[in-house]
């Protein structure tokens, strides 16, 4: 099968993949859990100018480390094992951390569940490769064709969890939050407080959280969904709750971050007194609406605009923040600022 090569890797005189002098080491992380059935199809597909495979057992039931130690013959495979479970972010921290160690220069996370398909890893690592992005994720929402396929709560379940997304991320101008096919630049790993990333289902929703507060540049890369006999162990209707409460939490930290310790802009002005004046015009408001209802006296016009008014220039005032916050979505990478280690 032919593949498509990414733009500093070009194919050796014998036909096999090999690094251009620009050399763009890429390593693949595998996270292993209950994909035993899938685990090998998975492996056999990567693409042949990957240097290095990492599959993550973590603490699999099916000894899937096991498993492909014995049956997989490809020598750019090595097992690294999670002596517990720590979920997909865990086993993803614990290849990350393999990866940087051995020198790889792009690391992609891919499932061992045969749901993404490995011959789009050249188009989801190019942006990195021509210096473009420092984080890529597959975007599965391009193609109207494809979400037509996609069931319909997945599909209103994905809308709302990339709303929380961009709110809680700062990244305004991504999609599909859920979607695990990412690639990162080794650099940018080494600047990510790997233990403090969320090690279940909002792993990839946390990575991009982090990413912002180093200023990291994320691009969306359009591709299909890809669905055969798998089960996915993400249930989108039984998390949103507990999604909910981390985004609140992720953005408080993010807006915290970035316009008061960080920096200091007019955009920060316009927060904290847009905030002051709509939550002093609701308690003035609901001072009224109690006298009102205690005396049974109705409230004046006069006192009616003077709640409104001050409500009314504190939603301006946070919708002018909003407008600065989505026009300050990372551009400029940040890899290639980076010092290696």
């Amino acid at each position: 099968m032919s593949q498509t090569m990414p733009t500093d890797i070009a194919p050796a005189a014998d036909g096999v993949a090999a690094p251009a002098p620009a050399r763009c080491r890429v390593a693949v992380v595998v996270p292993s859990h209950r994909v035993r059935a899938h685990i090998l199809k998975v492996l056999a597909g990567i693409p042949g100018f990957v240097e290095r495979i990492y599959v993550v057992d973590d603490c699999c039931p099916e000894a899937s480390g096991r498993f492909v130690e014995e049956e997989c013959r490809d020598p750019r495979v090595a097992v690294v094992r999670n002596e517990r479970n720590l979920g997909v972010g865990g086993a993803v921290m614990a290849g990350y951390a393999r990866a940087v160690a051995d020198g790889m220069d792009i690391v992609v996370k891919m499932d061992g569940d045969d749901q993404m398909d490995s011959g789009a890893m050249a188009q989801l690592i190019g942006p990195i490769v021509r210096g473009e992005a420092d984080y890529t994720k597959g975007n599965r929402f391009y193609d109207l064709t494809q979400v037509g396929r996609m069931p319909p709560l997945r599909i209103f379940g994905n809308a709302v969890l990339s709303f929380m997304t961009k709110l809680s991320s700062g990244y305004w101008d991504i999609f599909d939050p859920t979607n695990g096919y990412t690639a990162i630049h080794a650099k940018v790993i080494a600047r990510l407080p790997l233990r403090k990333i969320s090690r279940r289902f909002f792993f990839e929703t946390d990575m991009l959280f982090r990413l912002n507060t180093i200023r990291a540049v994320v691009i969306d890369v359009p591709m299909d969904a890809r669905y055969g006999d798998e089960t996915s162990n993400l249930r989108i209707a039984s998390v949103v709750v507990d999604f909910l409460a981390k985004h609140v939490r992720n953005t408080g930290k993010r807006i915290f971050y970035n316009y008061f310790l960080r920096d200091l802009s007019l955009a920060s002005v316009e927060l904290a007194l847009g905030l002051l004046f709509v939550s002093g015009g609701a308690l003035l408001g609901l001072g009224f609406w109690f006298n009102s209802f205690r005396t049974g006296v109705m409230t004046g016009a006069g006192s009616v605009m003077l709640v409104a008014l001050p409500i009314i220039i504190g939603i301006q005032l946070l919708l002018g923040f909003l407008a600065y916050d989505i026009a300050s979505v990372p551009r400029r990478t940040v890899h290639p600022l980076l010092r290696d280690g």
